[in-house]
C-alpha cells in the first residue's frame, strides 16, 4: 500500500528534518499561522536555515525531506525560505503523500499568489494534474473567489485556460460546479476566466456545459427555500449575461436537458427578469438547435399561463400579474422577431381559468392574427439592422454610431418596461398601414 508508506515516511523517516526547517524559520505552533507573517522573518532565521540544510545535505533523506518542507512552506509568503530550499534541489513535483498536491496546488489552496509565481517561475508546472481529483492549480484556483489573486496570477503566467481533465472539465466547469448561487458565488471567476478566452460552449464527457449548471440552480431556486431564491437568481442573471456575451446559446436544447430558455419559460412567472434578461441578449424563443418542433415559447408561455392562472384562481390580483408578464414577453418577442410562428398542432386551453379566460383567449387571437399578417417592411429593416448588430447590448451598439438622434430612436426597440406594473410601452409590432 504505497499510500500507507507514503505516510509512515514522513511520521518515521524525513518529518524530524521538516520540523527542523520550520522551527528555524520560527514556525512552532503550525504553518497556518505564518501564511500572513513574511515580513516577520528575520535574518537570523534564514542563516539557521541555511546551517541546518548544510548539515543535512547529505543524508539520504535529505531531498525528501526538503521537498515536503518547500511543499509546507507554499502555504505562507516566505518566497525567500521557498527559493532557498530550490536552491538545494528541493523538488517541484514533490507530492503529499497524504493528498497528492504538489507545493504550486498548496499555494494555491491557501491563495498565495506570490508564492504561485515564485513556484512557477522556477519551474513549477503550472497545468499539472494531481492524481487524485485530476485538479490543475488554475482548477483549483477557480473555486473559490477568495482565489482570484491566484487566478489572475496562473492566466498571466500563461496557464491554459481551455486545459481540460479526462472528463472533459476545464475551469470554467469547475468555477460554476463549485457555485451555488448563495454562499458561493463566483462570478468574478467566471469573468475573468471568459475574459481570458475560456470556451463558453465547453462541454464534458457527460455533456455537461456551463449553462447547464445555470439550468440546474434555475431548478434549484424552485425547489429550494424561499429565502435563497432571490440569491440562485441574481447568480444566474449575472453568469447567463456573462455567457451570452461570450457566445453561449441559451435555447440550444440536448436530448436528456432542457435548455435555460425553455426552462425559464416552463416557469415564466417565476424567472420573468431572467426570461426576459435572455431574450433581450437574443435567445431564440424555440430550439435553436431542433426548430420549434422541440420546444416553442409560444407554447411554454401559454401552458404556463393557464396552469398559474389556474392554480391563482382565487387571487384575481395575482392572476393578473401572471397575464401582465405573459403579455409582456409576447410583446417583446413580437416586437423583435420577423413574424410569428405557433406550432400549427398547439390547442390552447382555459378550462378552470374562470374570469381570466377572455382575457387569455384575446391575447392567443391576437398572436394568430399576427401570424397571418405580413410584417410592416419598416419592421422587417429595422430587424435586419438589428440582427447585425446583435441584441446584446443594443442601445450601448446603436448610440456609439454615428446616426442621427431620430434613427437611433428608429433603430432601438421601444421598450419601456415597468418592474411595478410588470409591463412594456410601446413594444407592439407596428400595423401594417403604419408609416411613420
Amino acid at each position: 500500500m504505497p499510500f500507507l508508506h507514503g505516510f509512515r515516511r514522513i511520521i518515521y523517516e524525513y518529518q524530524p528534518l521538516v520540523d527542523e526547517i520550520l522551527q528555524a524559520l520560527g514556525i512552532d505552533d503550525g504553518v497556518d499561522s505564518q501564511a500572513g507573517r513574511a515580513s516577520e522573518i528575520d535574518g537570523s532565521a534564514y542563516v539557521t536555515l541555511r546551517e541546518v540544510l548544510e548539515r543535512e545535505s547529505q543524508s539520504s533523506l535529505f531531498k525528501e525531506g526538503i521537498s515536503y518542507a518547500l511543499f509546507k512552506i507554499a502555504e505562507t509568503q516566505l518566497v525567500n525560505a521557498a527559493e532557498m530550499l530550490l536552491q538545494y534541489q528541493a523538488d517541484l513535483s514533490f507530492e503529499d503523500p497524504v493528498s497528492y498536491y504538489n507545493p504550486l496546488h498548496n499555494a494555491v489552496l491557501r491563495n498565495q499568489a506570490v508564492m504561485v509565481e515564485t513556484l512557477v517561475r522556477h519551474g513549477a508546472s503550472i497545468n499539472k494534474r494531481d492524481r487524485i481529483h485530476e485538479s490543475s492549480p488554475l482548477d483549483l484556483a477557480s473555486e473559490e473567489t477568495e482565489r482570484l489573486p491566484c487566478l489572475r496570477t496562473l492566466l498571466d503566467l500563461g496557464a491554459d485556460v481551455n486545459a481540460a481533465d479526462r472528463n472533459g472539465k476545464t475551469a470554467l466547469l469547475h468555477a460554476l460546479a463549485s457555485s451555488d448561487g448563495v454562499m458561493v458565488h463566483n462570478i468574478e471567476n467566471i469573468r475573468l476566466l471568459l475574459e481570458r478566452g475560456a470556451d463558453a460552449n465547453a462541454m464534458t464527457r457527460d455533456g455537461e456545459t456551463a449553462l447547464s449548471f445555470v439550468v440546474f440552480l434555475v431548478k434549484e431556486a424552485l425547489d429550494g427555500r424561499p429565502e435563497d431564491a432571490p440569491h440562485i437568481h441574481y447568480f444566474c442573471q449575472e453568469v447567463a449575461q456573462l455567457l451570452l456575451t461570450y457566445g453561449a446559446d441559451p435555447s440550444r436544447c440536448r436530448e436528456d436537458e432542457s435548455s435555460l430558455m425553455e426552462t425559464c419559460l416552463e416557469h415564466f412567472d417565476l424567472h420573468f427578469s431572467l426570461a426576459l434578461q435572455l431574450l433581450q441578449g437574443g435567445a431564440s424563443f424555440f430550439c435553436s438547435m431542433h426548430s420549434p418542433p422541440c420546444w416553442s415559447g409560444f407554447v411554454l408561455i401559454f401552458q404556463r399561463l393557464c396552469s398559474a392562472v389556474q392554480e391563482l384562481k382565487d387571487n384575481t390580483v395575482a392572476a393578473g400579474e401572471v397575464i401582465r408578464k405573459a403579455e409582456s414577453i409576447l410583446d417583446f418577442v413580437i416586437a423583435t422577431s420577423p413574424d410569428v410562428r405557433i406550432p400549427k398542432d398547439f390547442v390552447i386551453s382555459v378550462e378552470n381559468c374562470g374570469i381570466h379566460a377572455q382575457k387569455i383567449l384575446s391575447i392567443y387571437a391576437r398572436l394568430k392574427d399576427l401570424e397571418h399578417t405580413p410584417a410592416p417592411l419598416k419592421h422587417i429593416c429595422r430587424l435586419h439592422i438589428r440582427q447585425h448588430l446583435q441584441l446584446l447590448n443594443l442601445k450601448q451598439k446603436v448610440e456609439g454610431l454615428p446616426l442621427p438622434d431620430r434613427l437611433k430612436e428608429y433603430l432601438l426597440p421601444t421598450l419601456q418596461f415597468s418592474e411595478a406594473a410588470g409591463t412594456f410601452s410601446g413594444c407592439h409590432r407596428a400595423h401594417p398601414n403604419d408609416t411613420t
